[in-house]
């Protein structure tokens, strides 16, 4: 393309990351070389620097630079779309916890990626188009849980069902409930985590750092959490619930007062401290419970997910009964 374009985002593209909208838009585009014109800031949004995990909305208006796309300059192999496997559609459908013709919640295992990256040869994103319809409808992503999160993951099945639901996200109308085994027992033992979040620069932006209000690059992270049980003083069975929804906000959050999920390879800083015997070394955090508005305006979507195996595991070693904490009457 010859000259500099702006291009405003449509309503069926809410909430694509700004690297699907490239890939949709212009594929001869290589991941690398959008990687070189964001962080020479040559392509923006609303006129800001930007990055490949950026949320678009409708109405944002995307600065495309000349793109040298045509075949000379393309790279000789460009890589070949990721494709389901054989059993993909089978494995997606044994985790689903709840479904109707518009949405599916899925109970997504810890340790499966969400979307792609560096890597990253099997993700959700990719398997999700074993589920096509006969219309040719792939089921879309409308928010994300870290890949050692193991939990409720909501997937829309049509791409306006993925604007509406993204709308939710955004509005805080969804909300999140998550459990989680920290290291020692915050006091007092319900309260509120507020903070700046930004991406630590000196980890390549892969960990979040409790930054200054104002520090550029930094946004408001707020969490309400709860003890639910203790074991003695060393650890303690907390259930958070997010109001916003940063990038590693529940993991940054616990470790700021103190008390860092256990397992978590990023932010658990506690020094001279062992992992009891007989628990696995894997982040104990879960997606326990969401509930948000049906988009269809069909009552309320509410769905709940089991322990996984690791996390069972320790309650049972720990003697924490999960029955006894019923979301449905404990998490309002």
């Amino acid at each position: 393309m010859s000259g500099v374009a702006n291009i405003t985002v449509g309503e069926d593209e809410a909430g694509m990351r700004l690297d699907r909208w490239f890939k949709a838009h212009y594929p001869g585009l290589s991941h690398v070389a959008l990687q070189k014109l964001l962080r020479t800031g040559q392509v923006r949004l609303d006129g800001k620097r930007c990055e490949t995990s950026t949320r678009i909305e409708p109405g944002n208006v995307v600065r495309v630079p000349p793109l040298a796309t045509d075949a000379k300059n393309l790279p000789e192999r460009e890589p070949k779309p990721e494709k389901p496997l054989e059993g993909d559609a089978a494995f997606l459908k044994s985790l689903v916890l709840w479904e109707d013709d518009d949405v599916m919640v899925l109970n997504k295992p810890a340790g499966l990626s969400v979307q792609g990256g560096s890597g990253v040869h099997r993700h959700v994103d990719a398997m999700l188009q074993s589920l096509v319809d006969k219309r040719g409808n792939v089921p879309r992503l409308v928010h994300r849980l870290d890949k050692d999160t193991a939990g409720c993951l909501v997937i829309a099945k049509r791409r306006l069902i993925a604007a509406e639901l993204a709308g939710l996200f955004r509005s805080r109308n969804a909300k999140k409930t998550y459990w989680a085994l920290c290291a020692g027992v915050p006091h007092p033992k319900q309260g509120k985590i507020s903070t700046w979040l930004a991406k630590d620069e000196e980890r390549d932006g892969e960990k979040m750092r409790v930054a200054r209000h104002g520090e550029d690059g930094a946004s408001h992270a707020l969490t309400h959490y709860s003890v639910v049980d203790v074991a003695g003083q060393t650890l303690s069975w907390l259930s958070l619930k997010p109001v916003t929804g940063r990038t590693h906000q529940l993991r940054a959050h616990t470790a700021h007062i103190g008390h860092p999920i256990v397992g978590d390879p990023k932010y658990f800083d506690k020094r001279d401290w062992e992992l009891p015997g007989g628990m696995q070394n894997k982040l104990h955090l879960l997606a326990r419970r969401i509930v948000l508005p049906h988009p269809k305006g069909r009552g309320m979507i509410d769905v709940t997910a089991p322990l996984p195996p690791h996390m069972l595991q320790s309650w049972n070693l720990l003697g924490f009964d999960a029955s006894s904490y019923d979301p449905d009457l404990d998490d309002d």
